[in-house]
């Protein structure tokens, strides 16, 4: 089975965070979900660098200072991922969508709303465990 070792941005501007929808995709269960941007870790990079240079790929966004915030293991029928995730602070909202179909800022309560894709669910989780407590 194939392993992929990604990394995925929280990105945050005031109380809203960045949520991105996949296109199409030949594995359904991936197609058109939100996800948080990122992507695959190069050979030799480390994670904070690939954060940087996959945000700046898929947004246009320079971020600055990412913070690790968690790991994630999930296994989809075809594929395993480990998904490392950074919180990244801006402070403007002006993006481009390389990759993705549809973006949304939503505050961290709302995050439910949205068809996830099931390797970020446990990220949402954890941010609505840790910050809607206070």
């Amino acid at each position: 089975m194939k392993k992929i070792n990604v990394v995925a941005a929280i990105i945050q501007c005031g109380e809203e965070i960045l949520c991105v929808r996949r296109g199409p995709s030949k594995f359904n269960y991936i197609s058109e979900r939100y996800e948080f941007p990122g992507g695959k870790i190069e050979v030799d990079e480390t994670k904070d660098n690939a954060i940087i240079r996959e945000i700046k790929e898929e947004l246009h966004l320079d971020i600055h200072g990412p913070t690790y915030f968690n790991t994630v293991d999930h296994q989809y029928p075809d594929f395993q991922i480990t998904m490392h995730s950074f919180i990244c602070l801006i402070d403007h909202k002006n993006i481009t969508l390389t990759e993705h179909i549809d973006q949304q800022w939503l505050k961290i309560d709302e995050l439910n709303n949205l068809d996830w894709a099931a390797a970020d669910i446990p990220i949402v989780q954890k941010l609505q465990a840790e910050y809607i407590k206070g």
